[in-house]
């Protein structure tokens, strides 16, 4: 397993071993053992999944008070995945990356506690597990503007579908300090 570090303080992505032959693959998603060997101390407490067809967005979404930390993932498709860090006095506070994420190239991204997270899809349809820090906890869950052009995400499509909650999201900058984490 490879663990790279990016321009965002704690936000890692992540090659893990993938053992193919003729028949097909193997590949670990998630081993407590190796990942803590590797840096990657966090206790998950819940797993999700996502399908979602080309063109859909998905986020930008975060937690606060309780934030989660996610593993972010795709078994079948491809997404363009994007983190935002919303972390008070952080250096790269409102900064992004985004990473391609496949069936084909397994690249997992670790999304610290203190990101807004989200993703499209850029297949023909996705399927998305991440694992969870922390339990999902809608009376805390804020969604960022997926386009606030003060962050500038460079999206890979130009009319995503949102939802009701997404198309509502606001810029960072209308967040009190007291709604995002801390540093």
């Amino acid at each position: 397993m490879i663990i790279e570090s990016t321009p965002l303080p704690g936000l890692l992505k992540i090659h893990p071993d993938v053992f193919g032959d003729a028949r097909g693959f193997f590949q670990e998603t998630w081993n407590l053992r190796r990942y803590t060997e590797a840096g990657l101390d966090r206790h998950f407490v819940q797993d999700n999944l996502s399908y979602s067809r080309r063109g859909i967005l998905r986020g930008l979404h975060f937690q606060n008070p309780r934030p989660q930390g996610k593993l972010v993932y795709v078994l079948e498709g491809e997404v363009f995945d994007v983190a935002v860090d919303v972390r008070t006095d952080s250096p790269t506070f409102g900064q992004w990356y985004g990473a391609t994420l496949s069936s084909e190239n397994h690249v997992q991204l670790f999304v610290p506690e203190g990101f807004a997270h989200g993703f499209c899809v850029t297949s023909e349809f996705a399927l998305f597990a991440y694992k969870c820090t922390d339990f999902y906890n809608p009376a805390a869950e804020f969604s960022l503007q997926w386009n606030d052009p003060a962050i500038g995400i460079d999206w890979p499509i130009q009319d995503p579908e949102l939802s009701a909650k997404d198309r509502e999201g606001v810029p960072l900058s209308a967040f009190s300090r007291e709604s995002l984490a801390v540093w």
